[in-house]
């Protein structure tokens, strides 16, 4: 058998969907797991809603994730001649034929279909009729000569043994009467051209790969296996459309949502190994396989997605971790100054504290990041009279010591609580308010560890007059 190669076919016009994401990335494990090429196809030949940014948003979001394809990426709108040549030469092979019937036939035929209440099926008029009757001034389409008789079966390597009747496959356009070429043409001659052993897709494609599998017997090429993968649907159980939120990758990267925890997240969604849960890229492509993929929709489910990027966040070493802040800050936030950097890094132990994305570690570290302090109205309320006495006091106590670190800090706010009757909270939270702008955030002598007594000093000394 030739070596295994695979594809992925996104069309671009708009983002890459995250059911998309997903048939790429089972599409890749499965040839770097038995050593083949991965693919990518850009199927662009709608030229009006096909650009080139989101050509570029599809490549650079899949390497977002890990995935890379071999070679160049193959265009399909270069290769409209080639389709061209294939629907001539199944028409000069009887395997297809010139269809005459106008835009107003076809519309009736469907009318007659919806009133019987059957899909429609175009009724073959072309078919065996001779061309001297066809009408003058009329450009045909050309229609593939699909079977009528008996059944055709397909053995899924996901789905099983799969088997329709033939008649209820229609003699399908190949090429349309401006003579540009339908999906199922282009997307069959593309696959045989490109040498694919193996295509992996959704299963909504089922009926395509009939019809597909058509063609490849009517030319006499070698037929390449199938899996139809399940959709993805939403919690609710509806199929996930590119008009549900947090349906493309941008919408998971913007929340700080890191590509190991979605790649392991995709992966596990519909496909299992075992009882295992977490996989690391080579764990991924040493035990993929196209038996793990169940037949059911998997649902969708952002929490689980939360909780997988939580458990990245609190294993991953943390200076990749930084490196992950860094780059999703200059994207999404406002970028970390070089002064903030040694702080933020220090810091990050408890920064990632409950932390379930990276924008949740940048705002916890924001009163690292910024010098201006951003109250809250209704906190800073809370600094009354007693309060501002209790900062006074501490910044005093605070002048005196060379090294702040927790073995020194614990008694001065100690000695603070008994000398003014109080308890952590009525020493804390003014503290932390003056310190961060809410009563929120990480543990108190975190934040006076990672600001430093310098910045402390000064930022306390702004709340007494």
């Amino acid at each position: 058998m030739s070596k295994v190669a695979t594809r992925f076919a996104p069309s671009p016009t708009g983002a890459l969907h995250i059911g998309g994401v997903r048939t790429a990335l089972f599409n890749w494990l499965f040839s770097k797991n038995q050593k083949g090429t991965f693919h990518l196809r850009i199927e662009d030949t709608d030229k009006e809603r096909s650009k080139e940014e989101h050509k570029k948003q599809i490549i650079k979001s899949l390497k977002w994730i890990g995935i890379e394809h071999d070679g160049e990426e193959y265009i399909q709108s270069q290769k409209i001649e080639d389709h061209i040549k294939i629907a001539n030469e199944l028409l000069q092979k009887g395997n297809a034929y010139k269809c005459y019937c106008s835009a107003e036939e076809i519309e009736e035929q469907k009318k007659r279909a919806r009133q019987k209440k059957l899909p429609y099926i175009y009724n073959r008029q072309w078919r065996d009729a001779d061309e001297k009757d066809a009408p003058k001034g009329v450009k045909p389409v050309i229609r593939f000569k699909s079977k009528i008789e008996g059944n055709s079966k397909l053995k899924d390597l996901v789905q099983g043994d799969l088997e329709i009747e033939n008649n209820t496959i229609e003699d399908f356009i190949i090429l349309r009467n401006d003579g540009t070429p339908t999906y199922n043409l282009s997307a069959s001659v593309d696959d045989h051209q490109m040498g694919m052993t193996h295509i992996i897709r959704g299963d909504d494609h089922k009926i395509n790969t009939f019809k597909q599998i058509q063609i490849y017997q009517a030319m006499g090429w070698d037929v390449p296996e199938y899996a139809h993968i399940p959709l993805i649907h939403t919690i609710e159980g509806k199929k996930l459309s590119k008009r549900d939120n947090a349906s493309t990758l941008d919408d998971y990267s913007k929340i700080g949502i890191m590509p190991d925890a979605l790649r392991n997240y995709l992966l596990r969604l519909g496909w299992s190994y075992q009882d295992k849960e977490i996989f690391s890229l080579e764990e991924s492509i040493k035990h993929f396989n196209l038996e793990g993929i169940g037949k059911s929709p998997s649902k969708l489910d952002i929490s689980r997605i939360l909780s997988m990027n939580e458990h990245y966040i609190k294993t991953i070493d943390e200076s990749d971790l930084y490196q992950y802040l860094v780059e999703y800050s200059k994207i999404y936030k406002d970028e970390i100054q070089n002064d903030k950097e040694k702080k933020v890094k220090n810091s990050l132990s408890f920064l990632k504290n409950k932390a379930k994305t990276l924008e949740d570690i940048y705002n916890n570290a924001g009163f690292i990041i910024n010098d201006k302090v951003y109250f809250n109205e209704d906190d800073v309320k809370l600094i009354d009279d007693k309060a501002k006495k209790i900062v006074s006091e501490f910044i005093k106590e605070l002048s005196s010591i060379t090294n702040i670190n927790r073995e020194n800090l614990e008694p001065l706010v100690n000695n603070l609580i008994k000398t003014n009757n109080t308890n952590f909270k009525g020493v804390g939270q003014p503290l932390r308010i003056a310190l961060t702008g809410s009563k929120f955030g990480p543990g108190l002598y975190d934040i006076i560890m990672a600001l430093g007594k310098e910045e402390v000093l000064k930022r306390l000394s702004k709340i007494i007059p």
